[in-house]
């Protein structure tokens, strides 16, 4: 159960960029299945974000590598040149 309660606390948490960007807001996790990694994050992004709008997919969500997280505390920190387009 401790899973479900840690993937609530993270979700509507605010995504940012290393330089301070306002990427987005979390909305999700994409887990494998079998080995049960997070292996991305799944961000609704800000409309007024540059960069967020060069990589949405066509449900309008953008998926952020996990391996790009740098930090997770009020915010969700992303190492931005790791995002790829």
């Amino acid at each position: 159960m401790g899973k479900y309660l840690i993937a609530r606390q993270l979700s509507g948490k605010k995504v940012i960029t290393n330089e301070g960007e306002d990427f987005g807001r979390l909305v999700d996790l994409n887990i494998n299945e079998v080995t049960g990694k997070i292996e991305h994050l799944v961000v609704e992004p800000n409309p007024d974000s540059p960069l967020a709008a060069k990589i949405r997919k066509e449900d309008g969500m953008v998926n952020v590598a996990y391996e790009s997280v740098l930090a997770v505390g009020d915010f969700v920190i992303v190492e931005k040149r790791n995002i790829t387009f």
